[in-house]
């Protein structure tokens, strides 16, 4: 038995003719007949009705057709993985991302991985940390873009940069006429978190670690927010809800462009407010498993991620 005997039953069945099947495997009729022969005789059973105007598959044929196919898949993966050994950058790269980097990093990561390496597409993955990890683990993705502290899991770690945090307070509040403000004068405030199991509601109560204790309002709020993501909670800031901290690279450009004032319907309803001295920042890093042989792409990705615009943050190598 061959994977080209193999090849030919398929097409006989899914062409329902042994001449149009010997068309599309390249090769004689009598060539791809004789071949089916030897099989059927090899198995000991017939594989196709034979009749003058027609070829049908018998039922013991179709599942060893379909097993045909199978094989012939896993021997095109086979070759698959061999190319890839021969060009790292050849074939997907499955990149999972925590939810609060994955809307303002890939936009332009995507973009610059598809000028700098088109054979080597994205496929994206958007998740918790805690399931990142996982998935790196089983080999459902192969590399991670997140954020530390995470659980120490033997992977290789690679730091891209460190990310400021601003706050982010509606328009109308008596804060958002400062030039810069302090953990202290957030304190009093009605803090938007993200629900529990977003890496970022951890980094918030590194800064604030006040907020984990809220009043029995607050917390009704706080509740209402369990698994929403970042842009949803500073729709609500601008509602006038509370407060929030917000990761730099999720501030809009036009954000902190100084500009003329406004008409009052042009005005922004959330104002972001760097924080005075040294801000508190997360560190994000790309992470893999150290068994993943494909060096060059986890290497060609960081190039891609360094080449992106990164507004504000300050970048590590």
């Amino acid at each position: 038995m061959t994977l080209t005997e193999l090849k030919y039953i398929v097409a006989v069945a899914r062409e329902k003719h042994f001449g149009k099947a010997a068309e599309a495997c390249f090769v004689s009729q009598p060539t791809l007949s004789v071949a089916i022969k030897k099989l059927e005789d090899e198995l000991e059973v017939k594989l196709f009705e034979r009749s003058a105007n027609e070829v049908t598959i018998t039922p013991l044929g179709e599942d060893i057709v379909r097993q045909a196919q199978s094989v012939l898949e896993q021997a095109a993966a086979i070759k698959e993985i061999a190319k890839r050994g021969k060009d790292p950058l050849a074939g997907p790269l499955k990149l999972g991302v925590i939810y609060t980097i994955g809307p303002y990093l890939l936009p332009d990561l995507v973009r610059q991985a598809i000028a700098r390496t088109p054979q080597m597409p994205l496929m994206l993955q958007e998740n918790f940390t805690v399931k990142l990890l996982e998935m790196l683990r089983t080999g459902e993705i192969d590399c991670a873009i997140m954020a530390e502290p995470f659980p120490d899991t033997g992977l290789a770690v690679a730091a891209l940069y460190d990310e400021p945090f601003l706050a982010a307070v509606p328009s109308t509040h008596p804060l958002s006429s400062k030039q810069y403000i302090t953990a202290q004068e957030l304190k009093s405030e009605t803090m938007l978190l993200l629900g529990t199991g977003h890496c970022f509601r951890d980094h918030v109560l590194e800064v604030c670690p006040e907020f984990a204790r809220f009043s029995s309002d607050a917390e009704g709020i706080r509740k209402s927010f369990e698994g929403s993501s970042l842009e949803t909670i500073k729709h609500m800031v601008a509602a006038g809800m509370g407060v929030t901290l917000v990761p730099r690279l999720s501030v809009p450009k036009e954000a902190l462009q100084p500009r003329p004032k406004r008409r009052k319907e042009d005005q922004a309803f959330v104002k972001y407010i760097p924080f005075q001295g040294d801000p508190p920042t997360r560190r994000v890093v790309l992470a893999w498993r150290r068994s993943f042989t494909r060096y060059e792409a986890i290497a060609a990705l960081r190039n891609a991620i360094y080449a992106c615009e990164l507004p504000g943050v300050n970048r590590l190598s």
